[in-house]
């Protein structure tokens, strides 16, 4: 029976890592989009895609190698050629962002890539709140456009 139940569960670890794969490629390219908004992808921020494979349960059916290669190759088209490397990245999330749900949690992924090198840089915030106005979410319900207002604006 043990070889049997091992057929199973790997059968159904290949049925999540397909109904999962969307998402995974969503994550990564929105992780990317981020990432590279001020021109670099840094360590830290690296580091916060490799925790965010290993917490976030959709994810974790991934080699976080995987995730990290597939975050990697966006980064690299986006810093390569932006413009299109932006689209083939928008193109992904957007077809992934199937419900509100989906969609939040997408942004805020992006938030704490965005806060990996421990700031709030304006320039990762203006390409959040640009993935928010695709993805049909209200900024303010993720934490954007506080009512202190912007840093040094005050």
């Amino acid at each position: 029976m043990g070889f049997l139940s091992t057929l199973v569960e790997r059968y159904q670890d290949q049925l999540e890592r397909q109904r999962n794969a969307g998402f995974l490629r969503a994550t990564m390219a929105a992780c990317a989009l981020v990432a590279t908004a001020d021109g670099q992808v840094s360590f830290a921020q690296s580091v916060r895609v490799d925790h965010i494979l290993q917490t976030l349960d959709a994810l974790k059916v991934y080699d976080p190698h995987e995730g990290v290669d597939l975050f990697r190759d966006y980064a690299d088209a986006i810093l390569a050629d932006p413009q299109a490397g932006r689209a083939a990245a928008l193109r992904d999330v957007t077809a992934a962002a199937d419900g509100p749900e989906t969609a939040q949690l997408l942004v805020r992924v992006c938030l704490a890539v965005s806060e990996a090198n421990g700031e709030k840089a304006l320039v990762d915030q203006i390409e959040i709140v640009s993935l928010c106005s695709r993805l049909g979410v209200d900024p303010a319900a993720c934490g954007l456009y506080p009512e202190t207002g912007l840093p040094g604006l005050d």
